[in-house]
């Protein structure tokens, strides 16, 4: 390891040296017998450990940690995460400074160990007012391939990936809503291992390349999301995919019955699926493996457990690029038909939207009242730009200002984010807020803000459970309590990480560079 020559502030009042620095390490290594290596912006402990044989661990033994103290290496931070278990290795980024860059990645060798590590350690305070944030970390293997045409098969586009790409292990390719025969002008594509699949996006992401001579989308796959066994073991929701917009709940409700009179408790269906709520677990359990494969008004279904949602974590999971929804389309309106926008995997939460989102017909005659946004209830609001315009509004503060800024890829796309001002707070804590990632579209890079102002407002302050019906707490900076609830639905869209030093554009100023603090990132 080479001589750091600056000197490190170690958060606590004192200096560390390069050399106490390099020292520190070096007592590691010899206590642990685990080697390091800094190789490509990243300097790894172990990996394997001394004495492992075998393959790595498999995947979901990894998690990330972020808001990492810039000073801390890892003669501070492996202590800390062996206290959940035998790491397989510790991956710290670094910086040409010899700082690290605020994040890591730590491999357990078992799920087990990993999840223990995310319960005991997420928000755990490493320094005085230090918190750092733990959640799972997934090496994705799967690629979303839009613009297909809707009367290829499953066949077809297996056989036409394995041409174009290397390491294809499957396709998903899911039946239009409306007409069973066709494709919904999209795949997803898995790969044997996340290098092929990033090798294949590689190749295929410059936007030129065609398939059946049309232009295909192609984008990274949203990963499922993960839950624990001990949860699964209790889910008694099933979800049931596939099925004829015209079949209703009655009829769901009535097929699964059939093995077991009673046994259905509810159903939900949204469009072409269903989540089926069962008095018991073992009753949905049975009626999974039988009617799995079974048709309903003609369709064949597919019948999996519902993976819940842990509701009060969602948006800061999504925030930190950590999760997926799993939704194959949060945002489709009822009679709108397919289309081959960016879907997100499949529905897994057992607990449906709170408004219907659908379109009624608007007849000659009928009576119309003026009416002001703010009389309405907030669960009248599905997106987060609104809901913080209402947010301010309740509680008598100015309107948020809204600034752009953009950089442009690697591969020359236009990336934005959005800076968002509220004057009335601007002079507390917080003058500005401004999510660390970017957008391809204006629209997304404005969700994604408001929803970043909207979590931060309520984590910074007295937190309510999303949902909850007890209010928040906010202190302006005149000491004024003022009490509003917030409650909305997370919205999911392809991001890109805004790096801490990232060259931005404001309006025609080129040039401008804005740092976003590690302290930005919420968990």
């Amino acid at each position: 390891m080479h001589d750091e020559s600056t000197d490190v502030t170690n958060g606590c009042g004192r200096i560390r040296t390069g050399t106490q620095n390099e020292a520190a390490l070096l007592a590691l290594m010899e206590k642990t017998g685990y080697s390091m290596v800094q190789e490509n912006g990243q300097r790894k402990f172990g990996g394997p450990p001394p004495g492992w044989e075998g393959p790595p661990p498999p995947r979901g033994c990894e998690v990330f940690v972020g808001k990492i103290p810039r000073d801390m290496y890892e003669d501070e931070l492996v202590p800390v995460f062996e206290r959940a278990g035998k790491i397989y290795e510790f991956r710290l980024m670094m910086e040409f400074s010899g700082e690290n860059r605020g994040y890591a990645f730590v491999m357990y060798t078992t799920k087990e160990e990993a999840q223990l590590a995310i319960r005991i350690l997420n928000n755990y305070e490493i320094r005085p007012g230090k918190f750092i944030g733990v959640c799972v970390s997934l090496d994705n293997c799967r690629l979303f391939i839009g613009a297909i045409p809707k009367e290829k098969k499953k066949e077809e586009i297996l056989d036409e990936m394995k041409k174009v790409t290397e390491g294809v292990v499957d396709v998903i390719v899911y039946p239009s809503a409306t007409d069973k025969t066709k494709n919904r002008g999209f795949a997803f594509v898995e790969y044997e291992s996340h290098r092929a699949a990033a090798m294949a996006r590689r190749k295929l992401i410059p936007g030129t390349f065609q398939l059946w001579g049309h232009t295909i989308q192609v984008d990274w796959a949203d990963p499922e999301k993960e839950v624990d066994e001990e949860t699964m073991q209790r889910v008694k929701v099933l979800y049931v995919r596939n099925l004829m917009i015209s079949t209703t709940e009655d009829a769901i409700k009535a097929e699964f019955n059939k093995f077991k009179p009673g046994a259905v408790e509810r159903v939900k269906k949204l469009r072409d699926y269903a989540f089926v709520h069962f008095f018991n677990r073992e009753d949905a359990v049975a009626a999974m493996s039988i009617m799995n494969g079974k048709c309903i008004d003609g369709a064949s279904i597919e019948v999996t457990l519902a993976k819940p949602v842990n509701k009060e974590s969602t948006w800061r999971q999504h925030l930190n690029g950590q999760i997926s929804p799993n939704s194959e389309n949060l945002l489709v309106f009822a009679n709108k038909e397919d289309g081959h926008q960016k879907p997100l995997g499949k529905p897994h939460s057992p607990s449906p939207p709170e408004i219907e989102r659908c379109t009624y017909p608007f007849f000659p005659g009928t009576k119309l009242t003026p009416i002001s946004m703010y009389s309405l209830k907030s669960n009248h609001f599905s997106s987060a730009v609104m809901h913080l315009d209402y947010y301010c509004n309740k509680n008598n503060w100015a309107p948020p200002e809204y600034y752009l800024y953009s950089t442009t890829s690697q591969d020359g796309k236009v990336l934005l984010v959005y800076k968002i001002v509220i004057p009335t707070i601007a002079n507390g804590s917080q003058s500005y807020f401004m999510p660390d990632k970017l957008c391809t579209t204006l629209e997304d890079a404005k969700e994604l803000a408001a929803q970043f102002t909207l979590l931060h407002l309520d984590y910074n302050f007295h937190r309510s459970p999303v949902n909850s019906t007890a209010p928040v707490t906010v202190t302006l900076s005149s000491g004024t309590p003022s009490m509003f609830p917030y409650t909305s639905r997370p919205y999911f869209y392809p991001s890109y990480p805004l790096l801490p030093t990232i060259l931005l554009a404001n309006g025609s100023h080129v040039g401008q560079r804005v740092y976003i603090s590690n302290e930005a990132l919420v968990f």
